[in-house]
């Protein structure tokens, strides 16, 4: 017995030191993050259209950067990786939320110019179809808007967010699979090749046909525009040399932009439309951004109770009824999306009004109506564009940020002297005005949101797609919200789509049964070919970010 008392004690103590050792590799393994989930991160991430440019915001963050450096590098990589979507020559929109949960809205999205052409809206093409010519260039609002957000929330040196997209730009990388893919369809083809983005070589080789995969990407004097803005600040674009050269191009091909409008862009600060989903609340940015019709769209179908039950036999059929009638109701309130800076007797408020939604609600049945049931009024035309970025850093800043030069590759008018693609912004206004006017800016489907969670988490998402928007936004968030899926899963799901005519329309791979069950209900097939629907999300929530970049574009996400 004496033996054994020595013998108990050591084992005592050695299951003591294990059981420290245990606690101490768990409390090591929640600091380092690895207690997430897979594919998830414990302190910051960025969501970007493309794996390079999460990479190169997620660079910035670990550099100290906080989550608006991160947006800014994201987006001058996704100017070169998906250049088709957008530039220095577009505008953006940016609903940010800082770490004491103030949500603000910097809006730089194009404007008109103070001379524009006479009669613009006559231009406006009948059916889908690019928008093509100088006549429809916005004055850019991009770097002013980098300018103000990094002024409010930089953390590194303005250049260093350069740095990564200029050597890029310069040493030139290989073609990225999905701009090699979009660049083989015949309607792209047909804006690039008869354009200067082919003659000047920047999107097509020396034979004059369109780059393909295996081929190299570079933009040599695009790096030279931007090394003048990283060294001399966004002025040099809006007062200096550089914007010089952009007029003196711009008005070489037909454009009426001036030094004066540069001078003149100001960047928009407001505070964000909030809308209540039960205990969730999402952030939107007001008009002329389409944050009210996402507001209206997931404030109507938050009437119907959804759960995951939902998606199970008969109930699934009556889901995407509602759905598609909710949509077929934003469709008719499109027109109601103007700038609020000019007086209209157009207004959006009463879109998220509770009351109105009521209203709506009532209207629906358990069968579709001809058009004019939803309203009387024309949706705009159907179009296609632009690129999204979510960003989470280690500090509690939240960015979602939408940005375009509207539709692909703008309206094909390349700046040779500087390297900018321009925009074609005031195709925007065809549909949804009757009129246009010096310095308004046009409706937009951009819907950069934040939410914030039951949970007490954070989401953040916004998409790309042009008019689908507002459908790949709107499902994703109800496949998640209130229908069970992961956030993964809500944004991979195949979306609805209704077009300008109110028909329906089916990304590939939706459920067959649905759709033949769905006519039965009266609702109209379409034959919408260009399903360019892409969504970027993160949620935050326990501890662990879970990022999205939609695999439609082929986008991967970045953190740490």
């Amino acid at each position: 017995m004496a033996n054994l008392k020595p013998c108990l004690f050591r084992c005592c103590v050695l299951v003591c030191v294990v059981c420290t050792v245990a606690v101490l590799c768990v409390w090591i393994a929640s600091l380092s993050g690895t207690t997430c989930p897979s594919g998830s991160f414990r302190r910051a991430a960025v969501s970007a259209d493309s794996q390079r440019c999460s990479d190169i915001g997620r660079l910035m963050l670990q550099q100290g950067g906080s989550a608006v450096d991160g947006t800014i590098a994201a987006l001058l990589c996704t100017s070169l990786v998906n250049p088709q979507s957008m530039g220095i020559g577009g505008g953006s929109i940016v609903t940010i939320r800082d770490k004491t949960g103030r949500v603000k809205v910097y809006n730089f999205r194009e404007t008109v110019p103070q001379s524009f052409k006479p009669n613009l809206l006559d231009d406006c093409p009948i059916t889908f179809s690019p928008s093509l010519g100088s006549q429809w260039i916005g004055v850019p609002g991009e770097l002013r808007g980098y300018q103000a957000l990094h002024e409010k929330y930089g953390k590194l040196p303005w250049a260093k967010l350069f740095e990564p997209t200029i050597k890029l730009a310069r040493e030139g990388f290989p073609l990225p699979q999905y701009l090699g893919d979009l660049l083989s369809v015949p309607l792209v083809k047909g804006i690039v090749e008869p354009s200067s983005l082919c003659s000047l070589q920047v999107m097509c080789k020396k034979n004059n046909t369109v780059l393909s995969q295996g081929d190299t990407l570079k933009f040599s004097k695009l790096a030279e525009t931007m090394q003048t803005v990283a060294d001399h600040g966004a002025e040099a674009f809006y007062t200096g040399k550089i914007g010089q050269d952009l007029i003196q191009d711009i008005k070489e091909q037909g454009g009426t932009l001036t030094m004066e409008d540069l001078n003149s862009f100001k960047v928009r600060v407001e505070d964000a439309w909030t809308v209540p989903l039960g205990n969730t609340k999402i952030h939107i940015p007001p008009p002329p951004a389409g944050g009210a019709m996402l507001g209206f769209v997931l404030g109507l179908m938050k009437e119907f109770s959804l759960t995951p039950n939902d998606l199970k036999g008969e109930q699934k059929i009556q889901i995407y009824h509602l759905y598609i009638e909710a949509l077929k109701f934003a469709n008719g309130g499109k027109r109601n999306i103007r700038d609020p800076v000019f007086k209209t007797n157009k207004s959006a408020e009463h879109l998220i009004d509770p009351s109105f939604i009521k209203r709506i609600k009532e209207m629906i049945s358990d069968r579709a109506h001809e058009k004019s049931y939803y309203d009387n009024i024309q949706p705009p035309p159907d179009q296609v564009g632009t690129t999204h970025v979510s960003v989470m850093d280690e500090e509690g800043l939240v960015v979602s940020a939408t940005s375009t030069i509207n539709q692909l590759f703008g309206g094909a008018i390349y700046s040779p002297q500087t390297g900018i693609i321009l925009n074609n912004e005031l195709a925007d206004f065809c549909g949804r005005a009757d009129s246009v006017r010096a310095g308004e800016q046009p409706p937009s489907s951009m819907t950069p949101a934040i939410l914030e969670l039951e949970s007490g988490g954070l989401l953040v998402i916004g998409g790309s797609g042009g008019s689908m928007i507002l459908s790949a936004v709107a499902s994703s968030l109800i496949n998640h919200l209130w229908l069970g899926m992961s956030l993964k899963d809500a944004i991979a799901a195949p979306i609805v789509y209704v077009d300008a005519n109110n028909d329906v329309n089916f990304e590939l791979g939706f459920d067959e049964t649905v759709r033949e069950d769905l006519m039965g209900l009266g609702h109209k097939v379409g034959t919408w070919p260009y399903f360019l629907n892409v969504v970027n999300g993160l949620e935050k929530d326990k501890g662990c970010i879970v990022a999205v970049s939609d695999k439609r574009k082929f986008g991967a996400s970045s953190g740490y």
